[in-house]
């Protein structure tokens, strides 16, 4: 326990100072109090579902390889069909963490504006 708190410190402090230009920003004059709270939200939610993807993403990837370097030690002449079925499997993993951004960046880039 006493080893996590310089960590979480740390990681509170850089939050507060990378989150200062938040507090610093003013309102545009364009954007109503509804459409700038909807703009906010959905910076939060494209942030949200990127940091998610990737973190599921490395995760599942780590336990793959953890898993064929088994597999593989296990049984070294099956090395090139485990080897194959990795790769295939790292493939679909990163196209999941690439279709994720791709929703963040649709999210994000929504004029907010017009809809609101």
């Amino acid at each position: 326990m006493t080893r996590k708190l310089p960590k979480l410190g740390s990681l509170l402090a850089f939050l507060l100072v990378a989150g200062a230009p938040l507090l610093a920003q003013t309102q545009s004059p364009g954007l109503t109090d509804h459409r700038a709270s909807l703009f906010k939200l959905s910076l939060i939610v494209g942030g949200g579902v990127i940091t998610l993807a990737v973190i599921a993403g490395a995760f599942c990837q780590a336990k793959a390889l953890s898993s064929a370097c088994e597999g593989i030690s296990r049984n070294p002449g099956g090395a090139p069909h485990i080897r194959f079925l990795l790769m295939f499997g790292l493939v679909l993993i990163e196209t999941l963490v690439i279709y994720a951004l791709l929703i963040t960046f649709i999210i994000l880039i929504i004029q907010w504006g017009k809809y609101a």
